[in-house]
């Protein structure tokens, strides 16, 4: 929030000790949250995508039994539904320090949980293709990248709790510069993942072909057009959520009194855009469909290895 100054003179005592009594009418925007009134018809609109999204995610998640795809890209949904209604009470009245916090917090979280649905298909695809082709065993990239998934998290949220609660802003910039950690180990993350893929992408393009058929169960699906288009939008996917974590890192870096903070269009655009193209190329080609309904048996687990086997052992009979 933005500190008082003499141009504030006029300003009733009560006004200036309390902002969240002030109104449009009655005081200047230097006093709000944020210095613009956020466009209703912008944040409206985000609302009612992640809202479409969200219930095509059901649909699918359900119908394809995709759990743990689904239960990321409902985490991150419903945190930038909540992000996005908190922008549009902003909107009636930008003085109010709870809907500011609410839209700072989910927000900065939610593309984590996004993130997270995202790094659970990387293994499903190296099955696909060829574990031996993988530097590492599939259930390993899965494992390594939630774990840092989840650490990104918890910085996020304890960041965003810490400046929720602060009441200096000595506490305030602390919680920030967790947030802002949280947020750059997940830039990391992301990009530690793109190179991953690129390189498992760079082995399976210089494979033998016998190499590629020892997944049986899994030659024809390789070969869909729907299945290749997914592959990239996985890509498209992750590069959004990529650059719109850059774009949190340098806004909260100058705090939330800084330019980028108070500069709706660029929010709009590197933060709104990036996540609502990220979600609608996932819901659009999702991985249920998209793995012709075999995304159970490319799993890494127990149950799925067995499963494998004995599509392996009718193949073979």
């Amino acid at each position: 929030m933005a500190t008082p100054t003499s141009s504030f003179a006029n300003l009733s005592p009560s006004l200036l000790a309390n902002p969240e009594l002030c109104t449009i009418d009655t005081c200047p925007l230097e006093l709000a949250s944020i210095e613009y009134i956020p466009t209703l018809p912008g944040n409206a609109l985000y609302v009612s995508l992640f809202a479409l999204c969200l219930l095509v995610q059901l649909y699918f998640g359900i119908r394809y039994r995709t759990w743990g795809f689904l239960a990321g890209m409902i985490g991150g949904l419903v945190l930038e539904i909540l992000g996005y209604v908190a922008r549009i009470q902003i909107h009636f009245n930008p003085f109010r320090e709870d809907p500011f916090l609410m839209y700072i917090v989910c927000l900065t979280i939610g593309p984590a949980f996004l993130a997270a649905s995202i790094y659970l298909t990387l293994s499903r695809i190296i099955t696909v293709y060829s574990p031996t082709l993988s530097r590492f065993q599939p259930r390993t990239y899965t494992i390594v990248f939630i774990i840092f998934d989840f650490f990104a998290l918890l910085l996020q949220a304890a960041g965003g709790g810490i400046a929720s609660a602060a009441e200096d802003d000595s506490l305030g910039q602390i919680g920030i510069n967790i947030m802002i950690a949280g947020v750059s180990w997940q830039v990391f993350s992301l990009g530690l993942f793109a190179v991953v893929c690129l390189e498992f992408a760079w082995r399976v393009r210089k494979a033998r072909e016998e190499d590629l058929n020892q997944q049986v169960e899994f030659v024809d699906l390789r070969r869909t057009t729907r299945f290749k288009v997914f592959l990239w939008v996985l890509a498209g996917a992750t590069l959004a959520i990529f650059v719109r974590c850059v774009f949190r890192c340098a806004e909260l870096s100058e705090g939330f009194d800084g330019r980028l903070a108070n500069d709706e269009v660029t929010l709009m655009v590197l933060e709104g855009a990036m996540i609502v193209i990220a979600v609608m190329l996932l819901t659009a080609l999702h991985p249920g469909p998209a793995f012709g309904g075999m995304w159970a048996n490319a799993t890494w687990s127990l149950r799925g290895a067995k499963k494998r086997r004995v599509v392996v052992e009718k193949h073979s009979a």
